[in-house]
């Protein structure tokens, strides 16, 4: 299967050609609900994640929720 690069918060990484935006966050174990999720300088609706196939050069930010007083 081909593998294709990304970018993910700065760093790059690889993936299967056919990987979506689920499978991702899947892998690096994010709490979905607990972050914000920006796909090529655009916010990504969560929902929608397992429809978003990633392309060659895509760059995503994930950015967690922090709580606080």
């Amino acid at each position: 299967m081909k593998k294709i690069k990304i970018k993910v918060n700065g760093k790059i990484k690889t993936v299967l050609s056919n990987s979506k935006l689920s499978d991702l966050l899947n892998n690096l174990n994010i709490p979905i609900k607990k972050v914000a999720i920006e796909l090529n300088e655009e916010i990504i609706d969560k929902k929608r994640s397992n429809n978003i196939k990633l392309k060659k050069n895509d760059k995503i930010e994930i950015v967690h929720f922090i709580g606080g007083g």
